[in-house]
């Protein structure tokens, strides 16, 4: 299973506010428009996928998870090409 290993406990979301950096925007996202936040906890560097519904006033985690070098540039805010 994919998510072993990349579980990012709710609390760690929650108490990384202060570091969020939105890094991408998806405003047509199929349901709600989406955001992709970059936080760190610690030492720990992670991404979380936010579907904003304005209408209903308020946020929905879609997912969380530690990126990869592979995919990312040194500092994990812009995606290799």
């Amino acid at each position: 299973m994919r998510m072993i290993g990349r579980f990012i406990p709710r609390k760690i979301v929650l108490d990384s506010i202060q570091h969020y950096e939105i890094i991408e925007e998806y405003p047509d996202d199929k349901y709600l428009p989406s955001y992709l936040v970059f936080s760190k906890y610690k030492d720990k560097i992670f991404h979380v996928l936010f579907a904003v519904d304005v209408e209903e006033d308020n946020v929905r985690v879609i997912t969380a998870y530690y990126p990869n070098f592979n995919d990312w540039e040194e500092g994990f805010k812009t995606r290799r090409k």
